[in-house]
C-alpha cells in the first residue's frame, strides 16, 4: 500500500499546463512583474514569511500594498496595516482607518461612465431574465437604507436576509453596509428550526423574507416557515415581504399569511423610499456581516466580519485567483446564505464586473441547464461543488456536448475533496481540457481561502495547489511541528491572522478559542480541522476533516480517500464511508454507494468494490459493508451528512438536521441492501 494517498487515488499526474500566453496575461503575473517577484514560490514567500533585509513581514507588506494595488478606497487612512498587540487571536486590522464595502462595491461605480454597465444578470427558474446596471443596484441599495433607518435601524443592528435568490438580495445586502447594520444572510433552504436559531441567536428586530420562489418547477413557500420561525423567537419588529411568486408571469394565486402591524410588502415599503442616500464612514473593524456555519456539529456558530477585512480578502481572491477581467460574467452556484453568496458578490463588484445569479436547480427542465445558462449568458468563470458535478456528471456526457462552453475561461470548486475521476470530468467535458479548475478551501471563518490555486499554474487532479496569498498556511503534526516538507499528512493551519479572520464568535470570545485556537498553542495557530498534505512536487492537497477520520484497528484514513477509491471504479457515481463500532477493530468501514444509471447492484460488484479498496488501502480498510443507495443525505450546501449515514446505520438519532435539503433519502438509508 502507498502511504502517500494522493497517489493511492492517482493525483500524481499533472493534466493542466497553462500555455505561456494565459499565464502572462494573468492578474497574478503582472502583480510579480510589479514587484519583481521570480515565480509562484517567490510570490508566496513574499506575501506570507520573513523576508530577509525586508522592512516588514510579507503578511503586512502584502495587505498593506494590496489596498492601493487593487484601488481599494478607504475614507480615512489607516494608522498602520495591524495591530496584533493580543496576538494573532485578535488582531486589528487597519486601525484608525475609516472604509464602506458599499463605496467600493456600489458607489463609486454608480457615480461615472459605469453606471449603466451591468452588476447582475438575473435568471429565474421559469425562465424569467433581468439586468441590473450598477445605477440601478445603486438606487435600490439607497432605498433599502433609507428605509432602515426609517424603522430605526442603526450602525451595529442587525438584521435579517431570509431571502431567495432574487436581485433584491444584493440591495438588501449593500443597503445593510450602507447604514452600517449587520446583514445576517439566512439560507432560503433552511427549515423552521434552522431560521428561529439564527434570528434568534443574531438577535434581529428587521426580517427580508420573500412569498416565495421557485424549485423544480413548483412554487415553494418561504413566508410562512419565516412567521414560524418569528414565533419562535419573538422580537422580530418589521418584516419586509418581496413578491416573488404573485409578481412573476406564472400565474400564482400562493396566499401569503400576513401580520398587520408588523409585515409590509416590498412595494409598500423599500420602494417607496428615496433613491438618495450618504453612505457612512465606518471604522475598519466595523461588523458587516454575521455569518452562520453550517451546524454540522453543536449549535451553528456566528462567524463575524468586518467592512475591512471582507473588503480586502474577497477582492483580492477574485483578482489574482479567478483573473477577473472588465468583460467577464462571474457565475459561482451558491445562494446568498452561504459564504460564496457574499463572497461572489463583494469580489467582483469592487471591480465594477457582472455576475449572473440564478434561482432555481440545476437540472429544471432538463440535465443541462447549467450547460445552457453558460452557453447563452457567455459565462467566463463558474463555480459549483465536487458533488453537483458528480450528480450532474451522472446524466451523462451528451448534454454538455451539445452546448458551446468555449467562453469559459476558468472553473472554480470548493466544499468537499474532489474525486479525480470527477475533476477530470468536470475539466475536460466542462472546461473543454483548458480552463484551469481553481479549487479552494478556507471557509465562512475567514470569507475566503486558506488553499487557493493560481490560474497560471500547472495541476494535478484534485489539488488545491498552495497557501492563498497573504495567508500564513502549514501543515502540522499532532505537537504543532511543520511537516509540510516531509510530505506527512497533518493539519492544517494558519500561523498567522489575516484581515477577513472572524474577529472572534458572536457568542463571545471563549467558544471562539476553544474551537480555532486551543489545539496548538505555543506558538498560537489556528486549526482549521482539515488532514491536508503536500506532495514531492509541492502540490497541496486535503483528504477531509480530521474529526471525520477513521481509525480502525489502530491506523488512520480519511472518508474521502475511501470514498476516492470507489468512485474509480466504471460503476461508481457517488460513495460515502463511515466508521462504525466493530468489536475486533474498534471502528470498521461501512460504505454507501450510488451506482452508474444502467448498473444493477450485486453481490459480486460488492466483492470488487472491497477489493478495490483493500488493494488500495490495506485489508483493514475493505469495507465490511457495501450498501446501495440511490442518493445521500446532504446539506443545502452539497455537502454529504456522514454522521447522518452513520447513525442509521447504528441505529441512534443523528441529532439536528434542519440543514438537510433532502430528509427522504436518510429514510431510504434503512432500506438500503
Amino acid at each position: 500500500m502507498s502511504d502517500d494517498p494522493a497517489t493511492a487515488v492517482d493525483t500524481d499526474t499533472v493534466v493542466h499546463e497553462p500555455s505561456e500566453a494565459f499565464a502572462e496575461a494573468t492578474n497574478v503575473r503582472a502583480f510579480e512583474r510589479a514587484y519583481g517577484i521570480d515565480d509562484y514560490e517567490a510570490l508566496i514567500e513574499r506575501t506570507t514569511t520573513e523576508v530577509d533585509g525586508e522592512p516588514a513581514s510579507g503578511v503586512d507588506w502584502f495587505w498593506d500594498e494590496l489596498v492601493d494595488y487593487l484601488d481599494v478606497e478607504f475614507y480615512t487612512d489607516y494608522d498602520a496595516v495591524r495591530d496584533d498587540a493580543d496576538g494573532p487571536q485578535f488582531t486589528d486590522w487597519y486601525p484608525g482607518g475609516e472604509i464602506n464595502v458599499a463605496h467600493n462595491v456600489l458607489d463609486r461605480h454608480a457615480a461615472g461612465d459605469t453606471r449603466d454597465d451591468v452588476a447582475c444578470v438575473w435568471e429565474g427558474e421559469p425562465g424569467d431574465t433581468r439586468e441590473v446596471t450598477f445605477g440601478d443596484l445603486h438606487a435600490q441599495s439607497n432605498r433599502v437604507a433609507n428605509y432602515l433607518e426609517s424603522v430605526g435601524v442603526e450602525t451595529g443592528d442587525t438584521v435579517g436576509l431570509y431571502m431567495p435568490m432574487v436581485p433584491e438580495v444584493m440591495s438588501i445586502l449593500y443597503g445593510c453596509f450602507k447604514v452600517g447594520a449587520i446583514a445576517v444572510p439566512i439560507f432560503s433552504g433552511f427549515g423552521v428550526d434552522a431560521t428561529a436559531t439564527r434570528i434568534d441567536d443574531s438577535g434581529c428586530a428587521v426580517l427580508f423574507t420573500a412569498d416565495g420562489f421557485y424549485r423544480r418547477g413548483s412554487e415553494v413557500t418561504l413566508k410562512g416557515a419565516a412567521d414560524e420561525a418569528i414565533d419562535e423567537v419573538g422580537h422580530v419588529e418589521d418584516v419586509v415581504v418581496y413578491d416573488r411568486l404573485d409578481g412573476s408571469d406564472s400565474g400564482s394565486d400562493v396566499e401569503t399569511p400576513w401580520t398587520d402591524d408588523r409585515d409590509e410588502w416590498w412595494a409598500d415599503s423599500v420602494a417607496e423610499q428615496s433613491s438618495e442616500y450618504d453612505t457612512k464612514a465606518l471604522p475598519s473593524d466595523q461588523e458587516s456581516m454575521l455569518l452562520y456555519s453550517s451546524g454540522t456539529t453543536g449549535t451553528p456558530k456566528g462567524i463575524v466580519h468586518t467592512h475591512a477585512g471582507v473588503q480586502l480578502q474577497c477582492a483580492k481572491e477574485i483578482h489574482f485567483g479567478f483573473d477577473q477581467q472588465p468583460d467577464d460574467v462571474f457565475w459561482w452556484v451558491s445562494d446568498i446564505g452561504w459564504m460564496m453568496g457574499p463572497w461572489t458578490l463583494i469580489g467582483n463588484h469592487t471591480f465594477g464586473g457582472t455576475i449572473l445569479m440564478y434561482e432555481g436547480a440545476p437540472d429544471h427542465p432538463k440535465p443541462d441547464r447549467f450547460w445552457e445558462m453558460i452557453d447563452r449568458h457567455d459565462v467566463t468563470q463558474f463555480g459549483i461543488s465536487p458533488t453537483a458535478i458528480r450528480a450532474l456528471r451522472k446524466y451523462g456526457d451528451e448534454h454538455v456536448e451539445g452546448h458551446d462552453l468555449s467562453s469559459l475561461r476558468i472553473l472554480g470548486s470548493t466544499g468537499e475533496p474532489w474525486d479525480p475521476e470527477s475533476w477530470l470530468w468536470f475539466y475536460e467535458h466542462v472546461g473543454g481540457g483548458e480552463a484551469p479548475i481553481v479549487n479552494i478551501s478556507g471557509g465562512t471563518e475567514i470569507c475566503g481561502c486558506f488553499l487557493m490555486p493560481m490560474p497560471d499554474q500547472p495541476l494535478k487532479p484534485c489539488t488545491l495547489g498552495g497557501p492563498g496569498l497573504g495567508m500564513d498556511i502549514d501543515i502540522v503534526d499532532e505537537g504543532g511541528e511543520s511537516i509540510a516538507d516531509t510530505h506527512e499528512r497533518g493539519y492544517l493551519v494558519a500561523r498567522d491572522s489575516c484581515p477577513s479572520m472572524t474577529k472572534s464568535l458572536w457568542s463571545g470570545d471563549e467558544r471562539y478559542l476553544e474551537e480555532y485556537w486551543s489545539k496548538f498553542t505555543d506558538p498560537p495557530m489556528w486549526n482549521h480541522g482539515d488532514w491536508a498534505q503536500k506532495d514531492d512536487d509541492g502540490f497541496w492537497f486535503l483528504h477531509g476533516r480530521a474529526d471525520d477520520t477513521l481509525n480502525v484497528a489502530g491506523r488512520k484514513v480519511g472518508p474521502a480517500e475511501i470514498e476516492g477509491v470507489l468512485i474509480d471504479h466504471d460503476a461508481v457515481n457517488q460513495a460515502a464511508a463511515v466508521g462504525v463500532d466493530d468489536d475486533t477493530t474498534g471502528t470498521a468501514v461501512v460504505a454507501y454507494v450510488v451506482l452508474e444509471p444502467g448498473v444493477k447492484p450485486s453481490e459480486e460488484l460488492k466483492e470488487d468494490l472491497r477489493a478495490l479498496v483493500g488493494e488500495e488501502h490495506g485489508k483493514p480498510f475493505r469495507p465490511r459493508e457495501i450498501l446501495f443507495v440511490d442518493a445521500f443525505p446532504k446539506t443545502q450546501s452539497g455537502k454529504i451528512i456522514r454522521r447522518a449515514i452513520a447513525s442509521v446505520y447504528e441505529g441512534e438519532d443523528p441529532g439536528d438536521l434542519s440543514s438537510m435539503e433532502n430528509p427522504e433519502a436518510l429514510e431510504a438509508l434503512k432500506e438500503a441492501s
